[in-house]
């Protein structure tokens, strides 16, 4: 590697050792022990141990049978614990890890999640510096400064991005093409709602993409096929008992609830999801539902139609993904988490700075503020500053004045989805134009 390369990875390293390090001190201080991790491994104990991981408090049931201890005072762990809210191919992955001990375990877990984050960020710091070296080393220096609670939590949302970040890179520097295809299909497996749409992409671009995209579903479709054969004999039900897992987190009160009563999403960026903008004028799921799909399916609906009629290159590449990836965001429940996807704006950002002119300005506003506003500690600072705030949402002012504070996330992301997608409707003449 040569000289600036090297600077570049000390520099990436150097912010992700501050984050581990700090996620290593939370641990030791919080009961939230890799408690998104601990979900997952003691569900995959369960199919190791052929117990019905799907039914509900069966999880938890293990943990305590194996030694495990519930804080007097917190709820969370419990919580986690009662059902297995992931697909079954989730656990073709954790097994391994589920073999072991809890102790070695969680730590081979952090080790891992952290390696393969590095490898992806200095990935797209590779992509965005043939134009901007220095603005997509900060960008992403600060994105893996503030993964405190990404790591501390050890949600499998840490791998399943990191991987879907690499095979974008595999697949447009064609190099590691099979690779790529491999880290594709396990972060599809393992977290859909987070690599779907950039798997749509591919597909969509046609030729080569398109190929690629198609060997990715094939691997899926193998992983999933395992997983049912794994599981169905544990969970015959599995499917039934999965869909009304989701639902009950989903439900008023759950973890998943966008409503304004929901415990779980008061904070700024806990939840990010359209629906906690629009449920702050109207606490109605028949409501807040069905707009949100329509602004989110109506943006994709144009991208879609674009991506279709384009000719393919890196510049439009790199923008059809920017664009894509804050809607995907906003389309479904994610949590800050699975916004380090972010790291795949950097490069169309860095191309639109080195272009010059008004564009670059805009471009370096809403990039840096989406990683901002769905940082670790950015959204800490955040939720400490409007706890104690209680702001009255009777009226159009208090809620959009709420909308301001306790929102901030949401309306950020739409906004920089709105205008890469805007650059890339722009970027280049459609197929059969000149």
């Amino acid at each position: 590697m040569t000289r600036t390369r090297w600077i570049a990875l000390a520099c990436l390293l150097l912010s992700c050792g501050f984050s581990a390090l700090w996620g290593v001190s939370m641990l030791r201080s919080s009961p939230n022990l890799m408690i998104d991790f601990k979900g997952v491994y003691y569900d995959t104990r369960c199919l190791l141990l052929h117990t019905d991981p799907y039914k509900d408090g069966e999880p938890l049931r293990v943990y305590l049978a194996e030694g495990g201890k519930l804080p007097q005072s917190f709820e969370g762990p419990r919580e986690v614990l009662r059902r297995d809210v992931y697909p079954p191919t989730t656990s073709i992955f954790v097994a391994p890890f589920a073999m072991l001990p809890w102790g070695l375990a969680c730590r081979l877990w952090m080790v891992f999640s952290i390696g393969v984050f590095v490898l992806a960020s200095f990935l797209m710091w590779d992509m965005g510096a043939i134009y901007a070296p220095f603005l997509c080393g900060a960008l992403i220096c600060f994105a893996l400064a503030n993964t405190e609670v990404f790591f501390a939590f050890g949600n499998p949302a840490g791998i399943a991005v990191s991987l879907c970040v690499v095979a974008v890179w595999c697949f447009l520097k064609d190099r590691f093409v099979w690779a790529g295809v491999l880290c594709l299909a396990v972060s599809l497996a393992m977290k859909p709602h987070d690599a779907g749409l950039v798997w749509l992409y591919f597909l969509l671009a046609g030729g080569l993409n398109r190929k690629r995209a198609l060997q990715t579903l094939a691997v899926t479709a193998v992983f999933g096929l395992a997983a049912i054969v794994w599981v169905t004999p544990v969970s015959p039900h599995w499917m039934q008992e999965l869909h009304s897992n989701l639902l009950v987190t989903s439900a008023p009160g759950g973890s998943s609830d966008p409503g304004l009563g929901n415990i779980n999403s008061r904070g700024p960026g806990i939840i990010i999801a359209l629906q906690s903008v629009i449920v702050v004028f109207r606490d109605d799921p028949r409501i807040y539902n069905p707009i949100s799909n329509l602004i989110c399916g109506a943006l994709l609906l144009v991208w879609a139609i674009r991506t279709l009629r384009s000719r393919f290159s890196q510049t439009s590449a790199w923008l059809a993904l920017a664009a894509v990836v804050p809607l995907a965001l906003l389309a479904v429940y994610h949590r800050p988490h699975d916004a380090k996807l972010l790291l795949l704006a950097v490069p169309a950002c860095a191309m639109l700075w080195a272009g010059g002119g008004s564009m670059r300005w805009f471009a370096l506003l809403v990039t840096s503020a989406g990683i901002v506003f769905t940082g670790d500690i950015p959204l800490t600072v955040l939720r400490i500053l409007t706890n104690n705030l209680h702001i009255s949402t009777a009226g159009l002012f208090g809620q959009m004045l709420t909308v301001a504070l306790m929102r901030p996330t949401e309306l950020i992301l739409l906004a920089m989805g709105i205008f890469y997608l805007w650059i890339y409707l722009q970027h280049e003449p459609v197929k059969g134009r000149p």
